[in-house]
C-alpha cells in the first residue's frame, strides 16, 4: 500500500478514537471539532481533509461504535443451537451493551438527536429487524408462535429491546436499571415464546379451572 495511504488511514483511525472518547466523555453539544483537533495532536487542515465538519466525524464515530457492538452480539450469538435462541443471546447482549459508556452516549442518547429519530430507526431496523423476524419466522414453524404474527412480534421485540436500551442509558443508576431490564427483557421473551418443548396451554382453560 502508497506509504501516504497508509498514513492517511492512520491519521483517520486516529481522530475517529479521540472523537470516540470525547463524544462519549462529554457527548455531542459539548465537543466541538477544536476540541479534537487539540487533543489528537492532528492538523487542522488534515482534520478537515478527513472530515468535513462535525457531523461527518460524529457518524464515522457511530459507525465504528457499531461494528464493535455488532461484533459483540455475533459473538452472543455464535453458539445458539438455533435462530431463536440466536435472537434471545443477541438481543440480550444488546441490552447489557446498553450500559457501555460509549454506546449509552454515542448511540442511544446523542444519534437519535443528531441522525433525528426516523432516520436513527431506519438504521436500527435496516440492521435488526430483518434478524429477528426470520428467528420468528422459525418459533412459528415450530408452533411456538401464530404465524399471523410474526411481521407484528417482530417490530414489538425490536421496540422493547431499544425501549430497554434506552432505559438503561438514561437511567441514574446504571447498573440497576441494567439488572431490572435484562431480567424483563428475558421474561418478556420467554412469555412471548414459551418453552418449546411443551405445548402451549389454553387459557381458556386455566379461567375454567
Amino acid at each position: 500500500m502508497n506509504k501516504n495511504v497508509e498514513r492517511g488511514q492512520a491519521t483517520r483511525a486516529h481522530l475517529v478514537d479521540v472523537a470516540t472518547r470525547l463524544f462519549a466523555a462529554h457527548g455531542y453539544d459539548d465537543t466541538s471539532i477544536n476540541m479534537v483537533q487539540a487533543e489528537s495532536g492532528v492538523s487542522r487542515g488534515s482534520l478537515y481533509h478527513h472530515f468535513p465538519g462535525k457531523d461527518a466525524l460524529f457518524w464515522a464515530v457511530l459507525e465504528a461504535v457499531a461494528a464493535r457492538v455488532g461484533g459483540q452480539l455475533a459473538a452472543a450469538e455464535a453458539d445458539a443451537p438455533d435462530p431463536v435462541a440466536a435472537m434471545r443471546a443477541g438481543l440480550l447482549e444488546w441490552i447489557r451493551v446498553a450500559a457501555d459508556p460509549e454506546v449509552r452516549q454515542i448511540g442511544l442518547i446523542d444519534a437519535p438527536a443528531v441522525l433525528g429519530w426516523q432516520r436513527w430507526r431506519e438504521l436500527d431496523e435496516q440492521g435488526s429487524l430483518g434478524f429477528i423476524r426470520a428467528a420468528l419466522e422459525c418459533a412459528a414453524e415450530a408452533g411456538r408462535i401464530d404465524v399471523r404474527h410474526v411481521d407484528s412480534f417482530a417490530h414489538i421485540v425490536l421496540a422493547a429491546a431499544n425501549e430497554t436500551a434506552m432505559k438503561i442509558a438514561r437511567a441514574d443508576d446504571t447498573a440497576a436499571a441494567l439488572s431490572a431490564g435484562e431480567s424483563a427483557f428475558a421474561d418478556f421473551l420467554d412469555r412471548l415464546l414459551g418453552d418449546p418443548e411443551r405445548p402451549r396451554s389454553d387459557p381458556r382453560s386455566q379461567l375454567s379451572g
